[in-house]
Formats: C-alpha cells, sequence, structure tokens
C-alpha cells in the first residue's frame, strides 16, 4: 500500500507531466495605436516668471498588439524618440523638455506599430510671454482675464464660492456672487507705504460690502472678527440709495477712520465703472474717487502685525463683524505698489486704462 502510494508520487512530478510554455498568435494587427496627450492640454497656457522654463509632456501611446516607437515632436522639431517598453502595447511617460519659451507651440506625439501603422495626436498650447510692471512701485497686478492668477509674482488665488466673469475695462472683470471672494497670502505685499488702485461698477446689493481687506485675525471674536488695529478695510455701505466708500486704517494700537462723506458717493443707477484708489504713507492716508480726492488726513503710520492675507471682493475672513461680506459688483485690473502714489500717478493710471 505505501509502495503504491510512492509510485503515484513519483510519476506525478515526472517531467514528463508539465506542460511546456507555448507561444499564442497574437492575431492580425488591424487597430492603429491610440495616443492620449494628458499634459499640456489644447489651449494650455503656461505662466511663468521667467522667459525660458520646462514643461512636463505627459502621454500615453497603446496600441492591439505591439508598439515599435513614440516620436515627439514640438513647432515641427523632433525632441525625442522611445523605441524601448517594458509593456509592448502599453507606454505611458512623462518626459521633461527643458528650453520652452514665449509663444504659441503645437506638440505631436506620433505611435507606430509593427506593421507599420502609425496615429499623431496634437495639442496646441502657448507659454505666455511674462508681465513686466508697467508702473514704478508695482508689485501686483490682477487683471481677472478669465482667471484669477496674479501676474507679477505668478500666483493662483485661492477661490472661495463661485465668483464669474463679464465684460470689463479690459479683457474680462471679475463678477461677485454671494459667499463668493478671493484671497492670497500677504507675504512681499507689506511695507511702510502702500497704494492699491481698481476699477469698480457698484451693485447697491447687498447694500453693504467688503472691496479690500488686509486685517489680523481676532482670537476674540472669532465668528465675527473686527479687529481694526492693523492693516486695512476698504468696504461700501448704502447712504441715502448711494453706496459711500469708506477706508479703515489700523496704526497698532487703535484705528484711523478715512470717510469722504458724500464726497465718496456713487449712485449704483449709473451703471458706470468708477476708479477707485486709496493711498498709505507714513503720515498721511489718501483715497480717490475717479482721479479725485474724496478723503485725507494725517496718519501715524500703519501696522501690518498679524496680517497674513489679503481679501479681495469681501471683509471676510477677517473683517465681517458689521456685516460687510461679499459684494456682488464688478472689479476690474487691480493693482498694489510698495509706494503712496501720487495723484498724478494715479490720473496716468486711470488715462491709461479708462473704457
Amino acid at each position: 500500500m505505501y509502495i503504491g502510494l510512492l509510485l503515484s508520487v513519483s510519476f506525478g512530478c515526472d517531467q514528463t507531466y508539465i506542460d511546456e510554455i507555448q507561444s499564442v498568435d497574437p492575431g492580425p494587427d488591424t487597430s492603429a495605436p491610440v495616443v492620449n496627450v494628458n499634459f499640456p492640454l489644447q489651449g494650455t497656457l503656461i505662466r511663468v516668471v521667467e522667459d525660458v522654463t520646462s514643461i512636463d509632456i505627459n502621454f500615453e501611446a497603446t496600441d492591439d498588439i505591439e508598439l515599435k516607437e513614440t516620436v515627439l515632436r514640438l513647432d515641427g522639431n523632433e525632441i525625442a524618440r522611445f523605441n524601448e517598453f517594458r509593456d509592448f502595447r502599453r507606454f505611458l511617460k512623462t518626459y521633461t523638455y527643458e528650453n520652452l519659451t514665449n509663444g504659441s507651440h503645437t506638440l505631436q506625439v506620433t505611435a507606430t506599430d509593427l506593421s507599420g501603422k502609425s496615429t499623431t495626436k496634437s495639442v496646441v498650447f502657448e507659454k505666455v510671454e511674462p508681465y513686466r510692471p508697467v508702473y514704478d512701485g508695482e508689485i501686483f497686478y490682477l487683471p481677472f482675464d478669465g482667471d484669477y492668477t496674479e501676474l507679477v509674482s505668478i500666483r493662483a488665488a485661492a477661490v472661495s464660492g463661485a465668483p464669474g466673469f463679464v465684460d470689463g475695462v479690459s479683457g474680462k472683470a471679475y463678477a461677485g456672487a454671494a459667499n463668493a471672494f478671493l484671497t492670497f497670502p500677504s507675504a512681499g505685499l507689506l511695507g511702510s507705504q502702500f497704494s492699491a488702485v481698481f476699477w469698480y461698477k457698484v451693485n447697491a446689493s447687498p447694500d453693504r460690502a467688503g472691496i479690500l481687506t488686509i486685517g489680523p485675525p481676532d482670537p476674540a471674536r472669532p465668528n465675527a472678527m473686527n479687529n481694526r488695529t492693523a492693516g486695512f478695510r476698504l468696504f461700501r455701505e448704502n447712504a441715502g440709495g448711494k453706496q459711500r466708500f469708506k477706508l479703515n486704517v489700523g496704526n497698532g494700537s487703535a484705528d484711523n477712520w478715512f470717510d469722504g462723506g458724500a464726497a465718496a458717493d456713487i449712485d449704483p443707477a449709473s451703471g458706470t465703472w468708477a476708479h477707485i484708489a486709496f493711498t498709505i504713507s507714513n503720515s498721511q492716508v489718501t483715497v480717490y474717487i475717479n482721479g479725485q480726492v474724496v478723503s485725507q488726513g494725517n496718519f501715524p503710520g500703519i501696522s501690518w502685525n498679524g496680517c497674513d492675507i489679503i481679501t479681495i471682493a469681501s471683509g471676510a475672513p477677517r473683517f465681517t463683524e458689521w456685516g460687510h461680506l461679499s459684494t456682488q459688483s464688478l472689479m476690474d485690473e487691480l493693482r498694489l505698489f510698495n509706494k503712496a502714489l501720487s495723484q498724478a500717478e494715479i490720473q496716468a493710471i486711470i488715462d491709461a486704462e479708462k473704457p
């Protein structure tokens, strides 16, 4: 009995009982390769501060039988060729091209299979020429031309809510919405002198709103912040059916108000763009509407203590106690400066941009 069992095991392990590996005919090669370009996509805009940069080209080529080679061309010139594949039916690759220059570019990815069939996928994209500040002291420029990218440092805003775009003074403009606003880090924007200029078309609803805010946290009122000892708060409020623009600036221990009264009123019924500007120096603050002084006063100097973000189109999150939340007005061509602009400099900006 035991002898029979051993013989059975012995015969079961004999080499003649192991199936040999045999090649399987994959069948006819009926299809051309399939090519997908994952980046850049058609219409992609590359924005960086350099005139020449690198780009990571991500693509995939597949074939029903076997790939022979894949070739990348940029503007008609071959930049890379691949003919060794770990998986002969699928090639997924990120290739870094180091010398992308300004302007429009056409990328072509061509995959060829063993039978000679090939497929080419093309995408057109653009490396946008870096923005060069136009005005002395300009450190921030947000044109709202279809995105929320600040062009001096190439930073994208953190977007809250669902703002939109409409036709503006130049190109597109920011269209405010309920609970919508933008924020940026304030690093690199804060100094002893500061100016902001922009175009604004007033929507009277809601009847009060924040416009531009750089303020510190308020630990005493975390759900209704209103710490006005540092930074500034530019906002608007109803004034007999018009909208009155006011500026509050913190000096480190208290705050100073710059309220021009009726001189700082804009009638929403006019439906026109108004140019808003304000300047802060070590000794004075001035508010302008359409190039004219509407409020001005002595000032001991601004404190930026705790002011780590800038909010655009709302008082939130740092100036909310009095209900100055998101504006539903339009805003365009926002520029910030590290100097106190003169009235003549402000007028020059208006003349260059006015619709």
